[in-house]
């Protein structure tokens, strides 16, 4: 991607907050990710971006801080990656991390963030984003998102950013306009038909060819008020279990009261539970660049810098003779990396790993299964 600098906009609304879910568990990425250190806490920067070397949460913030004022940005992340978090973002308030207790996808995790932004202001505006996806930050993207929270302050909509899709990816959620495949050529939010999580391959498929589906990017917004409103209405079982505890915000009583809310409460995405269900949500057609880079096979596509061979590396120093379409990665830039006769490989160099595999991702993720065999627990 190419590389920009991140442009402030000039005029923040005070009521505008933005909600970074940094809570994934995902170890799509070892061996540089571990259980204790998940994909958007480490370094991709094979990937050009505004903040060089800058992990995927810490560029998210980045971005959010160039749209909302930085004291409205807020943090959902598991107890045990508190540290981390705060090593990488250190600028950011305590007050602004809200530790999850275990994880329960994105339906709790937003309730979560809903409560607390409410409390601080009953007419807060939430842009709810991913921590882990790479969006090229220009004009098209700054642009994409004033319009879509200049709307949602008006409109008790919830709203959708959706892609036009690439492939039939059954990996992403895709979003069916009102409208038919005319129904963005006029720009401007459109009414949502229907909301898929994730069909399967030949519905995937389908969907392509029809012309009336997006990808889901992953990215909301909405009025605090609205999506609470929602939340009461298709996932009671969720929202009960945080009324009533305004009180314990800020204070000694909330990390009590919110391991006893997620003990009970149940796994559910925002997707399933609401987006799916409800008739006021809406899709923006984005046209900026975003990757929801979930393998290394994804973020091989994307990474910049690849020889005439298609090799990419963050290697100072290398010898591929031969060998051509390797991603080569090392924890150590200043180390000597020597790989010939490989094609289409992974060559993944940590302190304690050594990782050579095929890029497929299938073979990968077969591979990798070999981690969870007795012996191997220290390399999770």
């Amino acid at each position: 991607m190419k590389k920009e600098k991140y442009i402030y906009m000039g005029y923040m609304n005070s009521h505008y907050y933005c909600v970074i879910m940094a809570g994934g568990t995902a170890n799509r990425f070892w061996p540089a990710s571990r259980e204790d250190t998940p994909k958007q806490f480490i370094d991709l920067s094979l990937v050009e971006g505004p903040v060089a070397g800058g992990t995927l949460v810490s560029e998210t913030y980045e971005r959010c801080r160039a749209l909302v004022p930085e004291e409205n940005i807020i943090v959902v992340t598991l107890a045990r990656y508190r540290d981390i978090l705060k090593s990488q973002i250190p600028q950011l308030p305590d007050d602004n991390i809200l530790c999850e207790p275990y994880s329960r996808k994105t339906a709790p995790c937003i309730a979560y963030a809903t409560c607390h932004i409410l409390k601080r202001d009953p007419e807060a505006v939430m842009l709810v984003t991913p921590s882990d996806l790479l969006v090229r930050y220009d004009s098209v993207y700054r642009d994409t998102i004033a319009k879509v929270l200049d709307y949602v302050t008006d409109h008790p909509v919830l709203m959708t950013l959706g892609l036009t899709p690439e492939s039939p990816d059954p990996n992403y959620g895709y979003i069916q306009v009102r409208g038919g495949r005319n129904a963005c050529e006029a720009g401007g939010p459109v009414e949502v038909k229907t909301f898929t999580e994730k069909p399967d391959p030949q519905l995937a498929e389908v969907f392509c060819k029809s012309g009336e589906f997006y990808w889901n990017s992953g990215i909301f917004a909405w009025r605090a008020s609205v999506i609470k409103e929602e939340m009461e209405r298709y996932v009671p079982e969720i929202m009960s279990l945080f009324s009533g505890w305004s009180g314990a915000l800020g204070t000694t009583a909330e990390k009590e009261f919110v391991e006893r809310a997620y003990t009970d409460c149940a796994k559910m995405s925002i997707d399933h539970g609401v987006m799916e269900k409800s008739t006021r949500v809406w899709m923006y057609h984005a046209d900026f660049t975003w990757t929801d880079v979930n393998s290394w096979a994804a973020l091989y596509a994307v990474a910049s810098g690849k020889d005439a061979a298609g090799n990419v590396t963050n290697a100072g120093k290398h010898l591929f003779g031969s060998s051509r379409g390797n991603l080569v990665l090392s924890q150590k830039p200043d180390k000597l990396i020597a790989v010939e006769g490989l094609e289409d490989y992974m060559v993944i160099d940590t302190d304690d790993v050594l990782l050579v595999c095929p890029r497929d991702s299938a073979r990968y993720r077969e591979f990798i299964t070999g981690i969870a065999m007795p012996g191997y627990e220290d390399y999770k």
